[in-house]
């Protein structure tokens, strides 16, 4: 006992020396992006980072080190340092409005939410302090941004595994928040008790719809189980958090229900085990977007009722040479059989290919809103082949 006691004092001491060399790898990538910022030059270069990966995997094989774990290890630190570097070139850019000594920003649900970390992990980032505002309806947390009563407002749009949120896109149809930024999180359910139990035992179950149509596989095997339904996957972990039987559950991130003392007793509960929300950002006032960074570019339009109108659309992107990653339709109210269009692009509001594009778009269309231009946080990893 004494020498396993050693051992994990040996590796605690060994992981406090990896933090301190991370954060100094972090200090030194920040300097790297005011370089960039002086330079004009971008803040990705993937055949540097590619380069980076093959050498540090030859590196690793010297030191019995599998090149699958190197890669996973330095494609997170990769990404890491590419999203803060992009937070200051972002500052940069937008250095006249300056930053904010307190963040106030709405999100759904409470403590432990998957919104309340994805507000974390977002705002991380950002070195004004962060007071969140837990609200229990998307339309809430929109109307205290427009009201003034926060700065931001955070919302999931799209799920890997259920697909859009509706009720959002209708939203942003009528509110005169701007998109300023987006993150994606990764997203796993699952199925927590206030004291120790096995799901068979389980005869009520707490969960928000959305976490409850991404498990709905799973869960096919509770015919008698009684389901109620929440705001949030936070105030699930609140209604369960009291019992003694054993027989209650809820439905959510483990990360947060631990908040609340829970404990999981069952994991990766959704229909597609790599499962993933994609979170965007709102505020009242849009923001300029860095050049040197990856951005999106989103906007709503209606178009003619009349046939090939949509594609008469797309044809202009295409020609143009903007890629349209995100086409979504919804109803418009009061106006039967008439949709709007939701148009997510890679492309810089200020890129001249895209002003071109927008310019030809909007005679077309009956109605055109940019919604807003904003940093892309879809990162894609630096690829290399793990047999060299």
């Amino acid at each position: 006992m004494t020498e396993l006691s050693q051992l994990r004092k040996d590796i605690n001491e060994i992981d406090n020396e990896l933090m301190i060399l991370l954060a100094k790898r972090r200090r030194v990538s920040n300097l790297v992006a005011e370089a960039k910022i002086i330079q004009n030059k971008p803040v990705r270069d993937i055949k540097r980072e590619e380069q980076m990966l093959v050498e540090l995997i030859k590196g690793g094989k010297s030191l019995n080190l599998d090149a699958y774990f190197v890669k996973q290890v330095f494609q997170t630190v990769i990404e890491d340092s590419v999203l803060h570097q992009q937070a200051l070139l972002q500052k940069h850019t937008n250095r006249a409005t300056g930053e904010l000594p307190v963040n106030r920003v709405t999100y759904l649900g409470s403590q432990g939410s998957y919104s309340d970390l994805a507000t974390q992990k977002y705002f991380s980032r950002h070195a004004s302090e962060l007071k969140q505002i837990g609200c229990t309806s998307f339309k809430e947390i929109i109307d205290k941004v427009e009201q003034g009563q926060a700065d931001h407002g955070v919302l999931p749009i799209e799920n890997t595994s259920s697909g859009s949120i509706n009720e959002v896109y209708d939203l942003l149809q009528h509110t005169s928040l701007s998109i300023v930024g987006e993150l994606t999180h990764p997203v796993n359910h699952c199925m927590v008790t206030a004291v120790e139990t096995t799901p068979d035992k389980i005869k009520k179950l707490y969960a928000h719809p959305q976490v409850y149509a991404q498990c709905s596989n799973f869960l096919a095997q509770f015919q008698d189980v009684e389901i109620e339904i929440c705001d949030a996957s936070s105030a699930a972990f609140e209604a369960v958090q009291h019992d003694t039987t054993g027989e209650i559950a809820a439905l959510g991130s483990g990360e947060g229900s631990r908040l609340y003392g829970l404990q999981v007793i069952a994991e990766a509960l959704a229909n597609q085990k790599e499962n993933f929300s994609r979170f965007i950002v709102l505020a009242n006032n849009s923001v300029s977007v860095s050049t040197q960074i990856p951005s999106k570019t989103t906007w709503i339009m209606s178009t003619e009722q009349k046939p090939g109108a949509l594609v008469d659309a797309l044809i202009i992107l295409k020609e143009h040479g903007v890629n349209m990653c995100r086409l979504e339709s919804r109803p418009i109210n009061g106006n039967p059989w008439e949709e709007m269009f939701y148009v997510d692009v890679e492309a810089n509001l200020r890129d001249q290919n895209l002003i071109n594009a927008i310019n030809e778009l909007k005679p077309i269309t009956r109605y055109f809103k940019v919604l807003g231009c904003y940093p892309s946080e879809d990162i894609q990893p630096a690829q290399v082949d793990l047999g060299n």
